[in-house]
């Protein structure tokens, strides 16, 4: 699919460039007829004012050849003005077309990543909850297999929700449809309580933690839930598993600073601004390892910017990548 999309592309690029050349041309040989043209008429005119006036040293001969060469002049000026005018204007069209058309690719070939990964980020848990369901169905575990099912199983639920989520709430953000509260929140003890809830749910997961009491904030709850989760997730999905994730919370008086970071592979500086866009994923979708929608760092920089905040990405040392979220803090505090 994504070589159909470049064979696409690379065709219509073909054509765009051979139909901006054809223009330009067609402009450029315009542009010399008319000239050519106003030449003639003035070597015309001269001539036939050569004949009507016998003495070209009256008065009259030399303000009729005044005007002759003034016409030719003002024609000049006029052909080249409207030249100029007219390749600005076929530029600057050519490249607005060219990167309208360049995007509109980038985004299709993005959702069609998109497609293949939610196909295969729904049948996954789904396919693991059903199988844990019918093996406790069928047979009769020990207790410690039992509780490790389960605990498998409602991971992959949880899992399949927060896509759900990410989904809905990606579409509510774009379509200003969600209305953003802007409740009083202890952010100190929000995050405290996303870092249990994660804990819970990967025990396997070390993470290290910093977080500064009585961080207080106004927002919408619910969304920088997600933004939390979805740094914490996207930590998980990068880093290695013997390898812990960290998380600081901390407050200058103005600006709390909210900084998640793995040990991962990293990102590479040149795509670090990328990786905000919707749909967008690094690598190709087909040989990528990981999981994910290309949703989540989306909507983590969407719900920090909806907040009057920022999120940006440093290297973490000595290897990873950590992202750094700062939000106002509540005035009233």
């Amino acid at each position: 699919m994504a070589d159909d999309t470049r064979k696409k592309l690379r065709r219509v690029t073909t054509v765009y460039w051979v139909l901006l050349l054809y223009i330009i041309a067609a402009l450029v040989w315009w542009f010399l007829s008319l000239m050519h043209q106003n030449t003639s008429m003035y070597q015309l005119q001269r001539q036939e004012l050569g004949i009507i006036y016998q003495d070209t040293a009256s008065v009259n001969y030399r303000q009729d050849l005044h005007n002759i060469e003034d016409q030719h002049r003002r024609n000049v000026t006029k052909y080249v003005g409207e030249g100029i005018t007219f390749l600005l204007l076929t530029l600057v069209g050519a490249l607005f077309v060219y990167r309208a058309v360049r995007r509109q690719f980038r985004l299709q070939r993005q959702q069609q990543n998109f497609i293949m990964a939610i196909t295969h980020e729904l049948k996954t848990p789904i396919a693991v909850s059903r199988l844990n369901l019918e093996t406790l169905q069928k047979y009769q575990l020990d207790e410690p297999r039992r509780s490790k099912l389960l605990q498998m199983t409602l991971q992959e639920t949880l899992r399949l929700d927060t896509l759900i989520n990410n989904i809905l709430i990606a579409s509510q953000l774009d379509g200003r449809s969600y209305q953003l509260s802007n409740d009083e929140l202890d952010f100190s003890h929000l995050t405290s309580d996303l870092v249990q809830q994660f804990s819970s749910r990967y025990p396997d997961r070390v993470i290290e933690t910093g977080i500064e009491e009585d961080v207080d904030i106004r927002g919408d709850q619910m969304l920088l839930k997600l933004l939390i989760s979805n740094l914490l997730e996207n930590a998980n999905k990068y880093s290695p598993r013997d390898q812990p994730i960290h998380l600081q919370l901390r407050s200058d008086g103005s600006r709390a600073a909210l900084e998640v970071a793995d040990h991962g592979p990293g990102i590479p500086p040149e795509e670090r601004e990328h990786v905000f866009e919707k749909f967008y994923r690094l690598g190709n979708e087909q040989t990528r390892k990981a999981q994910g929608t290309g949703l989540g760092l989306y909507l983590c920089k969407k719900i920090a910017e909806d907040h009057n905040g920022t999120i940006a990405i440093e290297d973490n040392q000595p290897e990873g990548t950590k992202f750094i979220v700062h939000l106002p803090v509540n005035s009233n505090t």
